[in-house]
């Protein structure tokens, strides 16, 4: 591998760790409704554990609340049992064809669990992070040895490294604050 190549393979590689932070802080609960709270809720279908965004439709309806329309009418009880078995503290209502889930808003205590939530999310992504730039040193490293590259060329690309670092954890401290904040929001 070449220098290039592996300062382009580390900064995928954050880029798609900041892509995963940002869709498990989407499913945190606060206290508007918002589909990306139950959308991939695992459901027992058939033996299968499918993504409940597969198997229904999830809107909002209103402020606080989701409508789940099974697209097999057969699957209703077993969503209806998967959002109760999660740890959201939904209770979903059944309404015809159709599940209906008032989100209430959390409360106090709720809220500080949610945020630390949030903040374990977002260390667990710094730690990923971090991973990624000693996988890129390392492999720098490496590339200067087997190719009998200059010092100044691998300087440069570690700081490359660094800089990219420093960015991903500046997003990530950026994306919990804001989550951290919806969340204390009453």
């Amino acid at each position: 591998m070449d220098v290039d190549e592996i300062l382009l393979e580390c900064e995928e590689r954050m880029e798609k760790t900041l892509e995963h932070l940002g869709s498990e802080l989407k499913g945190i609960r606060t206290g508007r409704a918002n589909t990306a709270l139950i959308e991939y809720l695992k459901v027992d279908y058939y033996g299968a554990s499918t993504d409940l965004r597969e198997l229904a439709a999830v809107s909002v309806a209103e402020a606080t609340t989701l409508v789940v329309k099974p697209f097999d009418p057969g699957a209703k009880n077993e969503i209806i049992k998967a959002i109760e078995s999660s740890d959201l503290g939904l209770n979903p209502q059944s309404d015809g064809g159709t599940i209906r889930i008032s989100v209430p808003s959390p409360t106090a205590e709720r809220r500080k669990q949610l945020v630390a939530q949030v903040k374990k999310l977002g260390e667990n992504a710094k730690v990923a992070i971090r991973n990624e730039r000693r996988d890129a040193n390392k492999n720098l490293d490496a590339a200067q040895s087997e190719h009998k590259l200059g010092d100044d060329e691998i300087k440069g690309a570690k700081e490359s490294v660094d800089d990219s670092t420093k960015a991903g954890n500046a997003k990530i401290d950026e994306m919990v604050a804001k989550k951290a904040r919806e969340v204390e929001e009453i």
